[in-house]
């Protein structure tokens, strides 16, 4: 019964649908459900960890009375820097991203993990603040916003800045602070030695002034050679500075530090319990290992309770994962006038007690647990969550009919180039994405269907494409690296009957390091087309970089 209501559903949306206009592919919806072998219902008053699941790393997060809001590190995805709303800390809206017009940036070719990283929020005096930089690409910058909901200001550029990941702070007397990750003073020590420095900011003039000074050269313990300290914030609690950094690099030695002043220019003592946050302590062997946390960012509530967002990571196996780095949420307790987010050798609890605050209403879209996401692009635009590789030139996309249509362009996935992609992140380790499309090749390089995608060198691609007969086909083609074609390799294929631009469904199945691919044609009966596939290729630790997999709608084809 369920095949023959498939196929009905088909035919029926055929017979509905519009004509396709020469060169283009229309995608009639894109269902993504995922479910994680660690979600289960909560007790009341409980909330999950991580807060946001999927590619969300390097969080910030700022208060503005009653109303919280947050920030992610984007990369050469676009648009970039998502910004999400939330009254308890818990329930977290996408309410905008402060990088959506083609103006702001330019991300030329880069690689996937460069470009956007590690933005900053913060509110002073009716103004929101995102500091960030852009990584080959301009350097460090500022936009703002009087509504976070944007939109937000072109970038203004920080070229007095060297370095990495900035933020604001701003003093009771209203004098702004910008710290951020640079060079050290004297030449580099060793790989991975950097510094914390700190300069001021004008808000009127929007400019650097003053001297710029080292607060931390290298971290909290120069003799233990410690790497790559970064991320770093000011806070202000009862007449103290407090300086929080990631150190130990993104991998499973991250961490997070905190060091003290008296003055927001220093000097700054370490706290003799650091870290304050790290999971490098623990055996690697334990069940349902989160691992590599740290790139803190503490709140204070209406309430007076503290809270920290960070990143964090959930791998499958030897730290490989696919689902990139997340956003975490942990309570922050005092402890002799020091924050401490979790004692050492303590696991990040994947349940915790709430913060003590109003439940805020649950987002349209969820972000954590287990859930279903149905997408029929009958709307005016594209969810806020969906992203395309890169900065469009132009436009090459409408949604039409109840469908989204992309125009098949020469634009390769693995060319470095900006490709006709639209796509949303896999949020769980076990998951599973598909997708109606209606498409007619009119040679062997045409292709439109749905893809699995980690970056340029690495992805799956499940599309409708010209066979070698003329005949319309199902292909699945891998990329495994730089030495692979650029469209990758034929895994597996299968010729498609019926009409040509006909609907055909599309299933891409993610269970942790392995991935199916399955199609269905006019009976409406799903076939598997390749089974049990290496996912590890879509893990950061075979493909590098700092992103998560995206599951996405790809049409390509050859200039003509």
């Amino acid at each position: 019964m369920l095949r023959l209501a498939l196929a009905l559903s088909l035919l029926a949306g055929a017979a509905q649908a519009a004509p396709l206009a020469p060169g283009t592919a229309a995608f009639d919806d894109f269902v993504y459900s995922g479910r994680d072998p660690t979600d289960a219902p909560l007790a009341p008053g409980r909330y999950a960890n991580p807060i946001l699941k999927g590619f969300y790393p390097d969080p910030s997060v700022t208060r503005a009375g009653e109303d919280y809001y947050l920030v992610n590190s984007t990369f050469a995805w676009f648009p970039g820097i998502p910004v999400f709303h939330s009254k308890d800390l818990v329930n977290w809206t996408q309410i905008g991203n402060a990088i959506d017009r083609p103006g702001q940036l330019d991300f030329k070719r880069l690689a996937m993990s460069r470009a956007v990283f590690a933005p900053a929020i913060t509110e002073h005096a009716g103004v929101f603040y995102i500091l960030n930089t852009c990584v080959d690409c301009g350097g460090n910058f500022l936009v703002t916003a009087r509504d976070p909901k944007g939109p937000w200001s072109d970038p203004v550029w920080l070229p007095q800045i060297d370095g990495i990941d900035t933020s604001l702070f701003f003093d009771d007397d209203g004098r702004g602070w910008i710290v951020n990750n640079g060079p050290p003073a004297g030449p580099s020590r060793y790989d991975g030695h950097r510094a914390i420095s700190i300069q001021e900011y004008d808000p009127k003039a929007m400019t650097m002034v003053g001297p710029r000074s080292v607060l931390v050269d290298g971290g909290v313990d120069a003799s233990a050679r410690p790497i790559w300290i970064e991320g770093p914030h000011i806070l202000k609690v009862d007449g103290r500075y407090y300086l929080t950094a990631a150190e130990g690099g993104t991998a499973e030695g991250h961490s997070q530090v905190v060091l003290r002043s008296d003055k927001v220019t220093g000097p700054y003592a370490p706290y003799a319990g650091n870290p304050i946050l790290t999971q490098r302590d623990l055996p690697r062997d334990r069940a349902h290992p989160i691992t590599s946390a740290g790139h803190a960012d503490l709140v204070r509530t209406q309430s007076g309770e503290w809270w920290a967002t960070f990143l964090a990571v959930r791998p499958y196996g030897d730290d490989t994962y696919n689902t990139g780095r997340e956003t975490f949420l942990l309570p922050v307790a005092w402890k002799d006038g020091w924050p401490v987010i979790l004692p050492p050798k303590t696991a990040i609890p994947l349940s915790a007690e709430r913060p003590n605050l109003p439940a805020g209403p649950a987002p349209k879209v969820p972000t954590t647990g287990a859930f279903t996401v149905r997408e029929t692009f009958d709307g005016q635009a594209l969810g806020l969550d969906w992203m395309t590789m890169r900065i469009p030139a132009g436009r090459w996309w409408d949604l039409k009919d109840g469908a989204l249509v992309l125009k098949a362009r020469p634009d390769r996935l693995g060319g470095f180039e900006q490709p006709s992609i639209w796509a949303r992140r896999q949020q769980h380790l076990d998951a599973s994405a598909e997708t109606t499309v209606r498409f007619a090749p009119k040679g062997g390089g045409d292709r439109a269907g749905i893809v699995a995608l980690q970056n340029d060198a690495f992805f799956y691609a499940l599309t409708v494409a010209g066979g070698e007969d003329g005949r319309s086909e199902v292909r699945l083609e891998k990329r495994a690296g730089d030495k692979d074609p650029v469209d990758g390799v034929v895994v597996a294929r299968a010729s498609l009957a019926g009409s040509a631009g006909g609907p055909v469904r599309l299933k891409i199945t993610a269970r942790g390091g392995r991935y199916d691919f399955a199609y269905a044609g006019d009976d409406g009966a799903w076939k598997s087309l390749a089974a049990d596939q290496d996912g590890t290729i879509l893990s950061t630790k075979v493909a590098g970089g700092f992103v998560g997999t995206m599951l996405g709608l790809y049409a390509r084809a050859d200039a003509r």
